[in-house]
C-alpha cells in the first residue's frame, strides 16, 4: 500500500521499518528508562512480532507507528505514528497517536516534532476526524507532548486501563484528543 512512503521535519525522517530496525527496537524497549511508564519492559521476541504487527497495519489501514530516525544520520532513534487501540473503552474503536522515542532523544523536542506531522499526516493524507493519546496518569512528559501538539484533555474521560491488574500503578488513564 505505502512501501515507500516517508515524512520529513526539519530534523527527522518517518518512515517504513526496515529489518535493520529490530535490534535497537528491541534493546530500547528492554530499557528500564525507556520502559518507565510500561507495565514491563519487552523480550526481543515481543519486539519483533510488535514490528511485524506493526508493518501488517500499515498494509491493512495506510497507516501505522513509523520508524524515526534523525535527517543527520540514518540510526532508529524509535517510533511516532498511528495505532488503533487493542481494548475496548468509552472511546474506542478509535486512532491513537503514540510514540517511544529512545532515552538519549528525550527533551529535545523531537517527539512534539514527530507527532505534529503525524497529526498533519491523519487529517490530510488518513482523512480521520480526530486522533485519540493516552497514557498513565503519571507519565508526566506524554503528557507534556500531547499539551505541545494541542491536543485536549477533559478530565471526566479519564480511565482505568483494561489491560493492567486493578492494584497497578500505571493503571489510571489520561485520555487526550484532538478533533480536526
Amino acid at each position: 500500500m505505502m512501501t515507500d512512503f516517508r515524512i520529513e521535519t526539519e530534523r527527522l525522517i518517518l518512515r517504513r521499518w526496515r529489518d535493520s530496525d529490530r535490534k535497537p527496537f528491541s534493546k530500547m524497549n528492554a530499557d528500564p528508562k525507556v520502559m518507565r511508564y510500561f507495565p514491563k519492559r519487552l523480550t526481543e521476541e515481543v519486539s519483533n512480532h510488535m514490528v511485524d504487527i506493526i508493518e501488517a497495519e500499515f498494509e491493512e489501514c495506510g497507516f501505522g507507528l513509523f520508524a524515526v530516525e534523525l535527517q543527520k544520520g540514518s540510526d532508529f532513534i524509535g517510533y511516532v505514528g498511528l495505532h488503533r487501540p487493542s481494548f475496548e473503552a468509552h472511546f474506542t474503536p478509535a486512532v491513537e497517536i503514540a510514540w517511544r522515542l529512545n532515552w538519549p532523544f528525550w527533551r529535545r523536542g523531537y517527539a512534539s516534532e514527530a507527532a505534529r506531522s503525524v497529526l498533519d499526516f491523519a487529517r490530510d493524507v488518513v482523512r480521520l476526524e480526530e486522533v485519540v493519546s493516552f497514557t498513565s496518569t503519571l507519565n508526566l512528559p506524554s503528557i507534556g507532548v500531547m499539551k505541545k501538539i494541542g491536543m485536549v484533555c477533559d478530565p471526566a474521560e479519564n480511565f482505568m486501563h483494561p489491560k493492567l491488574p486493578v492494584a497497578h500503578e500505571l493503571r489510571e488513564h489520561v485520555l487526550y484528543r484532538t478533533r480536526f
